[in-house]
């Protein structure tokens, strides 16, 4: 049952024992999000395997408490800047409602009630629902937002006018200036090992051209997330990295602001084409993923023809 935030708070205080689910490798959005919400309505964060560097920085910086891997013993779970079931490794969901801004999500169908909205980041729904209750927001919980719509636009490279007015509101709020989150996610140098994985995605490159678009695909045995992202700001217009993970093959993709522009919709690409490989997948238009059964070559060409498709539509 799609919610509005109004709805979605007053369901939420229906119940005493609340549990935030963040998915597996929970980011700055994921992790901020549910603070926000457990501070202003109360519960507990759960994270499935843990938090990402900047994640791990952020809820040590603003002292964060969660509980990694935690059992279902709660009245509700509410999903949290999560599209697929994959994502959350297994965790059964029962009672659960849902708060996320993906393009495409398979949890809503389920769901006791969801709340979805196009938006560059959770954050930004988040505050929208702590205003429609009239919840102060605290520094950290702001802080713990802000974190959040900087780290899923990309430094505002793909934000929309809303995430401009979110982070506006929370700063005028909080007087938390933007240097000051800025100083704690960029205080972190890149690992020895992810860099090692950008230079053998670099050198692994498969390019395929269609007039003046460059997608090209790759493998590397981890970040794969990053090693994409990487690989277009090199040069590809699209990019697919892929991992295997035993007879898991995780596929990471992130296009460009005009690829998108000319059909590209990688959300659209990976639960069509996971559905093909007994998977699940989904995410944005221009940054998605995929866990799929069958052999990455094969996969990561699926992907290439898809996106050909797609620009010969447009043009």
């Amino acid at each position: 049952m799609q919610v509005d935030e109004s709805e979605f708070s007053n369901q939420l205080l229906d119940y005493h024992n609340i549990l935030y689910l963040c998915h597996r490798n929970a980011d700055s959005d994921a992790l901020g999000s549910a603070f926000a919400l457990k501070e202003a309505i109360g519960g507990t964060i759960g994270v499935i395997g843990g938090c990402d560097r900047v994640a791990s920085t952020l809820a040590r910086q603003l002292n964060i408490e969660y509980v990694t891997d935690p059992k279902d013993n709660f009245d509700l779970v509410v999903v949290v800047d999560t599209s697929t079931l994959a994502q959350l490794n297994g965790f059964q969901l029962k009672n659960y409602a849902v708060i996320d801004h993906h393009t495409t999500t398979l949890l809503n169908e389920h769901a006791l009630f969801c709340l979805r909205r196009n938006r560059s980041s959770t954050a930004e729904i988040v505050i929208e629902v702590l205003n429609s209750m009239g919840a102060p927001v605290m520094r950290r919980a702001a802080f713990a937002l802000i974190a959040g719509i900087i780290t899923d636009t990309g430094n505002f490279k793909h934000a929309r006018a809303e995430s401009f007015r979110a982070m506006a509101e929370l700063m005028e709020l909080s007087g938390i200036e933007y240097s000051e989150v800025m100083d704690v996610l960029s205080s972190l140098p890149q690992e020895v090992s992810m860099r090692i994985a950008f230079l053998k995605a670099a050198q692994r490159i498969a390019i395929e051209r269609l007039d003046d678009w460059i997608i090209v695909t790759s493998q590397v045995s981890s970040f794969g997330g990053a090693a994409a992202t990487n690989l277009i700001q090199i040069g590809a217009d699209v990019a697919f990295v892929a991992s295997k993970d035993g007879d898991l093959v995780k596929v990471s993709a992130r296009a460009r602001k005009y690829a998108i522009n000319a059909g590209v919709n990688l959300a659209k690409l990976m639960e069509e084409i996971s559905a093909q490989f007994k998977g699940t997948g989904g995410g944005h238009e221009g940054a998605a993923g995929m866990d799929v059964y069958g052999d990455a070559d094969d996969i990561l060409l699926r992907c290439v023809e898809y996106v050909k498709n797609s620009f010969r539509k447009k043009y």
